[in-house]
């Protein structure tokens, strides 16, 4: 009897462990999804992320919808050209103030603004989701800007047509090479999105100084180029034939237009070749964000699956995660490199790094104010 009733115990203890186990493995979560859970509710304490994009109101509109609509938290997205809007980070941080809590956008305005003043958060520590933070989803692994790796990530590489026409104007045929832009025909009829300040256009104007070299980049200044700040008025004056062609323009500039049935179409790639860049693909944190867990969230969301989906359809640029399909962008001349090139050719053909800003932009940018000044 006695040795029934011991028997009878063991099963019982056995059976109570079995289900305590049972019942812990179910509860207890891996360590990055206790702390994205924790961060999230916290999140949503904080009300809000404050973030400055490209001048793309597709993308603004894209990016507040989305993030709201899968966390429910509001996003304050300031679109405006970087060159200006780093310039106002900076001296707010340099007054004390902190409002935005991240920044996205070219890497030029990035490196000779962002880095010098020391205002950037290293991003790593940021992520937490397993998709975003193994660099295998990424093609390239995990690509960094900056010479430390650690302030500026890269999460756009692309080959670029920032070549524009009216398809009124202008038959594609006609420009095969970039000498082309050089021929009487043109004089006039060029605009340039202004290559004095860091933007498409100042990366397109030092690569054309790397391949063809200053005497002619003279030479089209004495085409009697538009040089324009404002996107969206250079966009304008190609769609409605004020001007043939723009050089220095990406596809979110022509996104209104397109739309409305206007001409405009990228060009098919000079003979010459394009260089590879990272556009406006480039994610900054500020430091001391003042939404710390908000930003913590929308970093992990902008760098997943559905946001890299999302930001580059929104804006026409190639993301470098391997499980987002890239190929319709072909259609407006954007080719991404993960689709064409070897990571090899991306280090030799890259022009967005801050060793590339200070070697080939930088010297562009000097001859471009003697020459247009």
């Amino acid at each position: 009897m006695a040795k029934r009733l011991f028997l009878l115990a063991t099963i019982f203890i056995t059976i109570e462990l079995a289900s305590h186990s049972a019942s812990f493995s179910q509860t207890a979560k891996p360590s990055w999804q206790a702390e994205w859970d924790r961060t999230l509710d916290l999140a949503k304490k904080e009300g809000k992320v404050v973030i400055s994009i490209p001048a793309s109101p597709e993308l603004r509109q894209a990016l507040e919808d989305g993030f709201k609509r899968r966390f429910g938290i509001p996003v304050e997205a300031v679109a405006a050209r970087g060159a200006a809007v780093v310039r106002k980070i900076i001296e707010e941080h340099r007054a004390g103030i902190s409002y935005f809590d991240l920044h996205i956008g070219g890497s030029e305005s990035i490196v000779t603004g962002f880095l010098p003043e020391n205002v950037l958060e290293p991003i790593e520590p940021w992520m937490i989701l397993p998709q975003v933070k193994d660099p295998k989803n990424w093609w390239g692994g995990h690509i960094w800007i900056d010479n430390a790796k650690r302030f500026v990530y890269a999460f756009h590489a692309y080959q670029t047509e920032s070549l524009w026409y009216n398809g009124d104007l202008v038959k594609p045929e006609e420009i095969r090479a970039f000498d082309d832009f050089l021929e009487p025909k043109w004089k006039g009829k060029i605009g340039i999105l202004d290559p004095r300040t860091p933007g498409s256009g100042a990366s397109m104007w030092s690569y054309l100084r790397e391949i063809k070299g200053e005497d002619y980049l003279k030479k089209l200044v004495a085409q009697k180029m538009l040089v324009v700040r404002d996107q969206r008025l250079l966009a304008e004056n190609l769609a409605k034939g004020k001007i043939s062609l723009v050089i220095g323009m990406g596809y979110y500039s022509f996104i209104p237009f397109l739309k409305a049935g206007l001409p405009v179409k990228p060009l098919p790639t000079p003979r010459e070749g394009v260089y590879v860049s990272g556009g406006s693909g480039h994610l900054t944190i500020i430091k001391s964000p003042p939404h710390p867990n908000a930003t913590k969230v929308f970093v992990n969301w902008l760098l997943s699956k559905e946001g890299q989906e999302l930001f580059s359809k929104s804006i026409g640029q190639a993301t470098r995660r391997l499980d987002v399909d890239t190929r319709s962008l072909r259609e407006f001349g954007v080719i991404a490199a993960k689709d064409s090139i070897t990571l090899e050719q991306y280090y030799k053909m890259e022009n967005q790094s801050e060793e590339r800003v200070y070697k080939s932009r930088d010297p562009g940018a000097d001859l471009a104010r003697k020459l247009l000044d």
